[in-house]
């Protein structure tokens, strides 16, 4: 969220939505390329790891800690090319030097708790419970949101860039000090190759629809990310008030993840749960679409648990169904990095473009692109 909040209020870069875009945009296909790298690099790492004892596999992961810091760290320092930087390149230099420290951190992350998570199908709960992690992140991305909002309008926006690096530092300091995660050791099987995989994933075709949907729904959040606070701010929404409504987005998220998603998608389905997360995109962007006003911005935000929490957790559980477990690796990889990554890149950059000739109107695209994932989450 640090690019949105320090590159949208640049006075220069105000009615040039295409560069907020472009910065945004080449951030995310950064991400969404280091994620495929990191994951690859653990994949192939934890598969040799498997030809060896469980000790090796420790340290293995006690290396992701390592790594983990190192990035926190970095990307903590290069938050601090905010303060100076002003013009289109300046910028665009620090939002690079920053994504590349921050893109290892979510597949590392997950490397770890992975490592001790404990499949919804097994009666013992003795592992961590992912949901109840990535929970936890959301939420303390709602205090986050609050707070940067509140620390801009009292401090100014270098306030959140010092935050942005101090939280960071904080998490390079802990990682090292994280518990030693373990888990059962994974049946044996010989890995395909990533060629292999790729291919055999592309020919399962409810791979192929769950790939199609993520990238539809999920991807038409590009235009909100990118450019709501633009939006709101230039309706007159300070940004104490855009903090809240983006903490009542991950709020909802939060609610989803860990009460109220799993009970639903065991109810409706993940084609079900598609379906509605389809529905609930075209309703969200088609009132942002034509309005700002603040009480019906308000209403629509916790759509975001349907349009991104509960369609996360169904096609996770379509995945989890439908892949052999052989390939669980490769398709988590493809789904994050094409489904959400590659889509969400191209989105983006087309986003800034269309903000600049329609404003607004713009969102009308996004709420045509969840209509297109109708006939497809039916049949998810």
């Amino acid at each position: 969220d640090l690019p949105v909040r320090v590159v949208a209020p640049k006075g220069e870069f105000m009615g040039r939505a295409a560069e907020v875009g472009i910065v945004i945009g080449i951030t995310v296909i950064l991400t969404a390329l280091e994620i495929w790298m990191t994951r690859r690099l653990v994949k192939r790492k934890i598969e040799e790891g498997l030809k060896d004892l469980e000790p090796q596999i420790a340290d293995r992961l006690d290396a992701a800690r390592i790594v983990l810091a190192g990035c926190a760290a970095f990307a903590a320092i290069a938050a601090l090319g905010y303060l100076p930087a002003a013009g289109f390149w300046p910028l665009l230099t620090v939002t690079l030097l920053q994504a590349s420290a921050l893109a290892p951190l979510a597949p590392l992350g997950d490397t770890l708790v992975l490592a001790a998570a404990t499949p919804h199908e097994r009666g013992n709960r003795s592992g961590v419970d992912y949901g109840w992690v990535r929970g936890a992140g959301s939420a303390a991305f709602i205090f986050g949101s609050i707070m940067s909002g509140q620390a801009v309008e009292r401090y100014g926006l270098a306030a959140i860039v010092w935050l942005n690096t101090a939280l960071l530092t904080l998490a390079a300091l802990l990682s090292p000090r994280m518990p030693r995660l373990s888990r059962p050791d994974p049946p044996g099987s010989r890995a395909a190759s990533d060629s292999g995989s790729i291919i055999a994933l592309l020919r399962l075709p409810e791979f192929r629809r769950v790939v199609v949907v993520a990238a539809l729904i999920l991807g038409s959040h590009a235009l909100h990310d990118g450019f709501a606070m633009i939006r709101w701010q230039s309706a007159g929404i300070s940004s104490g008030a855009g903090g809240i409504l983006w903490s009542e987005s991950v709020a909802a998220e939060v609610v989803v993840f860990l009460l109220i998603g799993r009970p639903l998608l065991d109810r409706i389905g993940p084609s079900g749960a598609a379906l509605l997360a389809a529905l609930a995109g075209v309703l969200r962007w088609s009132v942002e679409a034509e309005t700002a006003w603040l009480p019906a911005v308000a209403l629509v935000q916790p759509l975001h648990g349907i349009t991104f929490a509960l369609l996360h957790l169904a096609c996770m559980q379509r995945l989890a169904e439908s892949v052999p477990s052989r390939l669980a690796a490769t398709a988590l990889t493809v789904y994050g990095t094409l489904g959400i990554g590659a889509a969400t890149a191209v989105l983006t950059l087309l986003s800034g473009s269309i903000y600049s000739v329609i404003g607004p109107q713009g969102f009308w695209v996004m709420a045509g692109l969840c209509v297109a994932a109708l006939p497809i989450a039916r049949r998810l």
